[in-house]
């Protein structure tokens, strides 16, 4: 049964509450399916008297779909998008419990804190206060909380585009995560990077095959060599800078906060400017390639047949063909790939009307905020909403300690967000969504 609303009850009086509680609910993709958060969503949307729906893309692979009436139904909606799953932590290299949710030292810590549950309880706290207040936004929002974005998206995002797209046809816009947090150059000084764009996603499976035979022997046809050969070679290699309209824009915005004469072609110039962004920042300018997995042979002294290798690739906007020139060039004679996922890059313009509105969110709420565009080194499902021609934005606002790692934190061990920046985040989102 639901409970009656309570109209004092502020977004910022239970923002903490509600992530404490989504994170006690192990979402750990693949081995935990969203359908529990899933229905834990709905129940709070459904508590406050908005209708939603739970759909399946596989058995517990749920999303939770709702729209929010807004005052004028001409205008078009805007998308807010958020993932449910997380990827899976190692209790034993914690310092508190990942699922436990605790609220500990002005943070509150566990696994999806800042990636990306912080988002999906500011945006519930936000919607649930408003719908006990009657406030109505300037224009229809839908609300997207989704399954597998950790793994690709395709039981989640791509799904749901590909199978339920009118549920986001009229979306013009849409914001999600890894967007609109601080990053200090001085006490009084804060660039909010505001994300417009991100790279694409080349997962890849490598192959070598060889002859099988005895250790004890010589032996010049081994496929565990030759595979690893190829994974040393694309481990070591550095491609070459590729600057993209988003970065020369950030660099010119931190030239103009700071007065100082910045050649974006210099990226040793001005990435240490950044702190601990310079690590996500300088992967945006060039593209990637990791060795992150193995697996060959089956005993000691057996050469096995086949080796396997797993890379996790990813390119600038325009840039997947020369990635894959480059990847075939390093993997050598013997060694095949296949794509394990592959997913489009996104840019759009750091310009509009709600660029404006996040601009002006930010500002009010930090009088030393200084809005940026920036490129993300990963993927969101921003990927799959673009396809239906949205422009996509990274903007969960958090104002950040400037000694915070923030960086480190994303899949990282011990992972919490600040109580204070989740209530920052919750006061710019409700001046955003009230104007724009």
């Amino acid at each position: 049964m639901s409970r009656a609303p309570d109209p004092g009850l502020t977004a910022q009086d239970e923002v903490v509450d509600l992530l404490t509680e989504l994170i006690q609910i192990n979402t750990s993709n693949p081995t935990h399916p969203e359908r529990p958060a899933a229905e834990w969503v709905a129940a709070k949307l459904d508590e406050v008297g908005i209708e939603s729906q739970i759909i399946e893309a596989a058995p517990g692979r749920a999303s939770t779909i709702a729209r929010i009436e807004g005052a004028d139904a001409g205008r078009a909606p805007l998308l807010i998008h958020g993932h449910l799953d997380v990827v899976p932590a190692e209790p034993a290299e914690w310092s508190v419990d990942p699922f436990g949710g605790e609220v500990r030292d002005g943070y509150v810590w566990g696994r999806g804190t800042i990636d990306m549950k912080d988002m999906d309880a500011m945006t519930l706290a936000l919607v649930r206060q408003w719908a006990r207040t009657g406030r109505k936004p300037p224009r229809d929002i839908v609300l997207a909380f989704l399954s597998d974005e950790e793994a690709g998206g395709v039981q989640g995002a791509h799904y749901l585009v590909d199978n339920h797209r009118d549920l986001f046809a009229d979306c013009t816009e849409a914001i999600s995560e890894v967007g609109g947090f601080s990053v200090s150059l001085d006490e009084g000084t804060r660039l909010y990077l505001i994300q417009t764009a991100e790279k694409g996603i080349n997962w890849m499976r490598l192959k070598a095959n060889g002859r099988p035979g005895h250790g004890s022997l010589v032996h010049d046809d081994n496929a565990v060599t030759r595979l690893a050969a190829a994974v040393s070679r694309i481990g070591a290699h550095e491609f070459p800078v590729v600057l993209t309209d988003t970065v020369r824009a950030l660099v010119e915005s931190i030239a103009k906060v700071t007065g100082l004469d910045l050649d974006p072609d210099r990226p040793e110039e001005w990435l240490p400017r950044l702190g601990s962004m310079a690590r996500m920042i300088g992967a945006a300018v060039r593209n990637t390639a990791n060795p992150t997995m193995l697996a060959a042979g089956y005993k000691a002294n057996v050469i096995p047949s086949r080796a396997e290798a797993t890379i996790d690739a990813r390119f600038l906007p325009g840039q997947e063909d020369a990635l894959l020139s480059a990847l075939d060039e390093l993997l050598g004679d013997g060694v095949e790939r296949e794509f394990i996922v592959r997913d489009i890059a996104v840019e759009t313009s750091f310009d509009g009307a709600l660029v404006d509105a996040m601009s002006d969110a930010l500002r009010a709420e930090d009088p030393g905020a200084h809005p940026v565009p920036y490129l993300m080194s990963g993927g969101t499902d921003a990927k799959s909403f673009s396809t239906l021609g949205m422009r996509c934005f990274g903007f969960s606002p958090l104002l950040l300690p400037p000694d915070l790692d923030f960086t480190a934190l994303f899949h990282g061990i011990d992972e919490r967000v600040p109580v204070d920046g989740l209530k920052f985040g919750v006061r710019v989102l409700d001046r955003l969504l009230a104007s724009c």
